[in-house]
């Protein structure tokens, strides 16, 4: 079980590399280009401002905010291992984002509209998306929960990949990545790490 899931952790890391290299050139390049145009498109003043606050739960500020809900409601183990995961994510992403050092959409295409602050860092992968999945990946299978709530979780992470490219600030291999990374990261942190750095308290004794 545990090689099995650091087998399908590697295999999506993997995976979210492959598709940082097709998506920066080729004909991929030009489908990738064209499905960000289409999802950036404006579609009105109450879209742009759903966007911009659904976009901002893959921050590391809304993971530290979770985190500091799950301690207070006495979840302080998971609230620990799902923090230190995403953390994990970010640095692991800001690192991929100076080697691949790839443009962001607003800086590479003349007709693409940006409509938050100028970021910083490069485009590939979308580390918002990738963050909050490994959080709630993380948060998910330490509490326990139902396979509809980890589906609904993961869609919310989707959902934040959607509205980056919305905002004009990734195209959609940079969030088809960051969500690839996001759980590979995830399942090799429960499996290799979480265990080893974070105490496992009994079933009934909630960590202090």
């Amino acid at each position: 079980m545990r090689r099995s899931s650091v087998g399908k952790g590697l295999a999506r890391i993997a995976a979210a590399l492959a598709i940082g290299v097709l998506g920066a050139r080729g004909p991929i390049q030009k489908l990738d280009r064209r499905l960000y145009r289409f999802v950036n498109r404006p579609r009105g003043a109450r879209a742009d401002a759903v966007a911009k606050g659904i976009t901002e739960l893959g921050s590391l500020w809304a993971s530290g905010a979770a985190s500091a809900a799950l301690a207070r409601a006495g979840r302080k183990r998971a609230a620990v291992d799902a923090m230190g995961a995403a953390l994990a994510m970010w640095a692991v992403g800001q690192i991929l984002k100076k080697v691949t050092d790839r443009p962001r959409p607003y800086q590479a295409l003349e007709d693409s509209r940006l409509l938050i602050a100028e970021p910083s860092g490069t485009s590939w992968p979308s580390s918002h998306p990738a963050v909050l999945l490994t959080f709630v990946t993380v948060a998910a299978r330490d509490l326990g929960a139902c396979p509809a709530s980890r589906a609904g979780l993961s869609a919310l992470a989707g959902l934040v990949g959607m509205s980056r490219m919305y905002l004009g600030v990734h195209y959609p291999s940079d969030v088809a990545g960051g969500l690839l990374l996001g759980r590979g990261v995830a399942d090799l942190w429960s499996t290799l790490v979480s265990s080893r750095v974070v105490p496992h308290p009994s079933a009934d004794a909630p960590l202090q």
